[in-house]
């Protein structure tokens, strides 16, 4: 087959794939209030089974860092198993488990072949991991000194300095303030009586979410979700969040660091997983700092004025209101006047809006590129639990290009007007050279 042929099928895919290929997400609730969603695949014998839980950060209370810790836990013993016994349980059979934590959700993850025996051994490990972790004193000591030691590296980087600064200044006291895995003094306060009764109030059948991907029947999936959840107490959903209160006007904070060059992050609270303008501000920032070299943000800072190598901006939703950032690194002589830019820049285009032709270029990018987010088992199944964990409607991912396609300029000059106002953009720099 010629280079040529090859390009043409590939292009082919890309744009027939959004008509066609989207998969169709099957949900129920289980007997005792589980949420389980499902989309059977065909042509490999395998299975991805993600379990996401309302046990993020956001609920460490004063506790910062409690979900991280009992997140990270969870598979160094479990039941009668300890870390090595469930290493080697899972590498037996060709499984694969991980675990992980966001400011909104922690998830358990299993990769497994559908082979019968196979596939029972593999989720047999991860209900005890889920639902008996041990949380072994020793085991407990050395992941805790663990995470004290990845804080103290931490603030030797100017970069995660600025990234915890600017959520600290952005949201105060709200849950989402604090970097998940906590601070120096919180983490050394923990104790494994904490991580017992996080893990008991958190990882319930009520406070999470059951998605299966792969290639299994519904009754097969059916069974997979009852099994994964019959050791799990009922329990209940989390209260809501508290929806953070935007500043009214804008602050500075200027942390010194012996370093060539400076942080600077600046934005504002941007929007919600399931705000109503999620697709005008979602395609209006792919134009003005999220599409790499070709963004507005990055013409102006790098491309004409060479003051950083990379420059970009983004907006990161939340269940609640999560950032808008515009961020860069630049010399420390011209951090103030690489940021001025990169602010009048975001002006510039609050007030007049893209060009057409910088929007369809926009559209065509977003949409030739979302079947790349779903052309895998592991990529599916990301994709769906975040349509389930944040309750998008089940035609999210088959409605995504439509509604791509349907944005308009004035689409978003209104949207970004309404969210964001370059006057009280918060900013925090780090660097200056100075200790």
């Amino acid at each position: 087959m010629s280079v040529k042929l090859r390009w043409f099928i590939l292009l082919l895919l890309l744009n027939a794939a959004p008509a066609w290929a989207i998969p169709q997400i099957e949900h129920w609730t289980t007997a005792r209030g589980g949420r389980v969603y499902f989309v059977p695949t065909e042509g490999l014998p395998l299975i991805d089974v993600r379990l996401v839980f309302d046990a993020g950060s956001a609920r460490d209370g004063a506790k910062f860092g409690l979900a991280s810790l009992t997140s990270g836990m969870l598979d160094t013993g479990a039941g009668a198993l300890d870390a090595d016994a469930i290493a080697q349980r899972l590498e037996n059979v060709g499984a694969m488990l991980s675990s992980g934590v966001s400011r909104d959700s922690a998830y358990v993850a299993l990769r497994s072949l559908t082979h019968p025996e196979k596939l029972a051994v593999a989720l047999e490990t991860v209900t005890e991991v889920l639902a008996h972790p041990r949380f072994d004193p020793k085991d407990f000591d050395r992941e805790k000194n663990r995470t004290l030691l990845a804080i103290k590296q931490r603030g030797e980087d100017p970069g995660d300095i600025a990234e915890i600064a600017f959520m600290k200044i952005l949201y105060g006291d709200h849950p989402y303030a604090h970097p998940p895995e906590g601070l120096k003094e919180t983490v050394e306060a923990l104790s494994r009586a904490d991580l017992v009764d996080f893990h008991k109030r958190t990882y319930t059948v009520r406070n999470g979410i059951v998605v299966i991907v792969g290639d299994v029947k519904r009754p097969e999936a059916e069974s997979i979700a009852e099994n994964l959840l019959s050791a799990l107490p009922d329990g209940e959903p989390q209260p809501p969040l508290p929806e953070p209160v935007a500043k009214p006007t804008a602050e500075t904070v200027q942390t010194p660091f012996p370093s060539e060059q400076t942080h600077v992050f600046a934005g504002e609270l941007g929007m919600k997983v399931n705000d109503p303008d999620y697709f005008p501000l979602y395609v209006g920032n792919h134009i003005l700092g999220g599409s790499g070299l070709v963004s507005r943000v990055m013409e102006e800072v790098r491309e004409k004025r060479g003051f950083a190598y990379s420059a970009y901006s983004y907006f990161f939703p939340l269940r609640e209101t999560g950032p808008f950032q515009l961020g860069l690194q630049t010399k420390n002589a011209q951090a103030e006047e690489a940021l001025q830019v990169a602010i009048k820049t975001v002006r510039d285009f609050i007030e007049n809006g893209p060009s057409e032709q910088a929007l369809e270029a926009a559209k065509k990018n977003i949409v030739g590129g979302f079947v790349l987010r779903l052309d895998s088992n592991q990529k599916l199944t990301g994709e769906v639990a975040s349509v389930a964990f944040y309750n998008r409607p089940l035609d999210y991912l088959d409605t995504f290009t439509q509604k791509v396609q349907a944005v308009t300029k004035e689409d978003i000059k209104r949207a970004f007007k309404a969210r964001i106002d370059p006057n009280r953009l918060q900013t925090v720099l780090v660097g200056g050279g100075a200790k």
